[in-house]
């Protein structure tokens, strides 16, 4: 979400009486590849250009395509194959072993479907998630979509615009496969006339938000981090306590007593760190009644036990399911010392648990790092 809004912000930068633009996205890869589904560069035609569909090296040949569309008014559909042993193959050399497709899609401003329009509809729905599918080539005749179209499916009278049944529902079945799974995926229909129609499906989850609760000096590295990585920060603490500095770095800062004001969803996080016990004891029975994902205490084994054990004598035992949501000590095992590397131990874990992966070292995984259907 993070380059998105990026994307978002030069968007609405652009002197559009004198400026064209164009939208390059990633809808499909085979194999490896730095970037996946869903990488995203917003160009304009002066040679600027905003996020990323590669590591690098594929920038330089997609500034001269997305350009190219913005010339002639029409988007284009351009694989990049990096498994050929071809000299003359944009990206042979660089040991990738993928092939990239990727969409250039000339943006027309006065259109309020176009897709970085669309994807604006998508940052202001307010944590929902979204699906996108994008329309990336077209055989046949289709008098009502073009090739780069960007539809936001919210029901099933969002694919009317197909006018033919058997399409939408053919439609229907891989959107409502691509919600269950949570995963983005191209796919591919062909109408009884034998027009064909290439699309990618994709979900766009909320970022993930992060809520600290406490207010001593090792909040600013994490807050930071958080930030950097993308993800919203919500600060938690006593009004009195809270430094104003923080302001700058934060989304949103509540006091203790306005806890049940922040909307907390399946993608928050909550960190424990007011390094004061009864705070933290005071808070855990409130955060656990939450849909939080991931639930970190800062402190030593000993403490957090200390902290269930007296709640369950208090008659207030901490389930076995809510258990699994709490992580204490917080952080993944790198051997962080100072705050900052505390703060990266903490942003590392929390992403592992949201990714339902084991935080090992990828030399050890014997798949491929990025799941590929």
């Amino acid at each position: 979400m993070k380059e998105i809004n990026a994307i978002i912000s030069a968007y609405d930068k652009i002197d559009k009486a004198k400026t064209g633009a164009a939208l390059a996205t990633v809808v499909r890869v085979e194999g490896s590849s730095y970037r996946r589904t869903g990488a995203r560069m917003l160009v304009t035609d002066d040679g600027v250009w905003v996020g990323g569909i590669s590591g690098g090296c594929l920038e330089g040949d997609a500034l001269k395509r997305a350009r190219l569309a913005i010339a002639k008014s029409e988007s284009s559909l351009i694989t990049y194959d990096t498994t050929e042993d071809d000299t003359y193959q944009i990206g042979v050399g660089l040991g990738c072993n993928g092939i990239i497709d990727v969409l250039f899609t000339p943006l027309q401003y006065q259109d309020k479907n176009n897709p970085v329009e669309v994807l604006k509809t998508c940052v202001a729905a307010n944590r929902q998630t979204n699906v996108l599918m994008t329309i990336t080539n077209l055989e046949g005749t289709w008098p009502n979509v073009r090739t780069g179209d960007v539809i936001r499916y919210k029901t099933a009278q969002s694919l009317t615009v197909f006018a033919d049944t058997t399409i939408e529902q053919h439609l229907q079945e891989h959107i409502n496969a691509r919600i269950e799974s949570g995963k983005s995926m191209p796919v591919q229909i062909e109408k009884a006339d034998g027009g064909k129609l290439a699309a990618f499906i994709e979900i766009l989850l909320p970022e993930i938000r992060l809520v600290l609760m406490g207010h001593q000096y090792d909040i600013y590295p994490l807050a930071r981090l958080t930030k950097e990585v993308g993800w919203q920060v919500t600060m938690v603490s006593s009004p009195l306590k809270i430094n104003t500095k923080l302001a700058d770095t934060v989304d949103a800062i509540f006091s203790y007593d306005q806890l049940s004001d922040i909307r907390i969803d399946q993608y928050t996080a909550i960190v424990l760190m007011s390094h004061d016990y009864k705070t933290d004891k005071a808070n855990l029975p409130k955060v656990l009644q939450t849909e939080a994902f991931y639930i970190g205490m800062l402190g030593p084994r000993v403490r957090s036990e200390k902290i269930f054990n007296e709640l369950a004598k208090e008659s207030r035992p901490i389930s076995d399911d809510n258990m699994e949501r709490i992580y204490a000590p917080a952080g993944l095992d790198i051997g962080a010392l100072s705050p900052e590397e505390i703060a990266l131990a903490i942003i590392a874990e929390i992403k592992t648990v949201f990714s339902k992966r084991g935080g090992t070292f990828l030399k050890f995984r014997h798949s491929p790092i990025h799941e590929r259907s």
